[in-house]
C-alpha cells in the first residue's frame, strides 16, 4: 500500500511558503447528509511523517483507525477546520459548487491564513490564495490526506447525530450513503429532510 507523502509540501516550504493547507472531502457521493470538507495547515518538522504514520486517504481506512488518526492530526496540525454544506444547499446548487462551498467554510475556521492550497481534485475560484489540484491528492499529499481524514470522521460523528433526528434510516451505520439497508429504508419511510432530493436514487423512491 502507498502511504501520502509530503514531496508537495517540502516544495512550498523550501521555497518560502510556509503555510500550506490542503484540503479534501467527504460524503460527495452520499444519498443523504451534508459534504464536509476538512482543511489542515501542517507546520515543517523533521519527525512529521512519523508522528502521522498510518494517515492515509480516509477510504483506505477502517472507523477506528480513521478515529485515532484524527487525533493525532489536531495534535500535530497547525490550525484545521472542517466546514459543511447542507442536503438542501447540494440541491440548490448542485454538489460540486457545495463542495466548493463546504471547503470554504473550513479554511473559514482556519486560525491562521494559509498562503498556499493544495486541494483534492477540484479547484476553488472563489478563494484569492494561490492553490494546486491534484487528481488522487488524497492518496499522494500527506496535508490532503489528513483534511480527508477530518471531514470523514467529523462528517460520520454528525450522522451518528442525525440518527437520533431521523430514525429508521440508519444513518449511524451508513453514513447516508447508498446501500440496500438505506435503499429499503427510504421506500419505507420516504425521504426525510436530509435527503439530497436531486440525487437520482432519492427522486426514484
Amino acid at each position: 500500500m502507498n502511504f501520502p507523502d509530503l514531496r508537495y509540501e517540502f516544495s512550498l516550504w523550501q521555497s518560502g511558503i510556509s503555510l500550506v493547507a490542503g484540503l479534501d472531502e467527504a460524503g460527495r457521493g452520499a444519498w443523504a447528509g451534508p459534504v464536509a470538507a476538512g482543511a489542515v495547515i501542517l507546520s515543517p518538522a523533521s519527525d512529521l511523517v512519523e508522528r502521522l504514520k498510518g494517515v492515509r486517504d480516509s477510504k483506505q481506512m477502517t472507523a477506528r483507525q480513521r478515529v485515532r488518526a484524527a487525533e493525532k492530526i489536531r495534535a500535530v496540525a497547525l490550525t484545521w477546520g472542517v466546514g459543511f454544506a447542507s442536503a438542501e444547499e447540494i440541491d440548490a446548487v448542485g454538489i460540486v459548487p457545495a463542495t466548493r462551498l463546504a471547503m470554504g467554510r473550513a479554511l473559514a475556521q482556519l486560525e491562521i491564513l494559509p498562503q498556499h492550497l493544495l486541494i483534492d481534485a477540484v479547484r476553488l475560484p472563489d478563494v484569492p490564495l494561490p492553490q494546486t489540484s491534484l487528481i488522487k491528492g488524497d492518496c499522494r499529499v500527506l496535508s490532503i490526506s489528513s483534511a480527508s481524514v477530518l471531514a470523514k470522521t467529523e462528517r460520520d460523528r454528525l450522522m451518528e447525530a442525525l440518527e437520533g433526528m431521523h430514525p429508521g434510516y440508519g444513518f449511524a451505520r451508513h453514513k447516508g450513503y447508498g446501500t440496500a439497508l438505506h435503499r429499503a429504508a427510504l421506500v419505507s419511510l420516504g425521504p426525510c429532510p436530509q435527503h439530497r432530493r436531486s440525487f437520482k436514487p432519492v427522486l426514484s423512491v
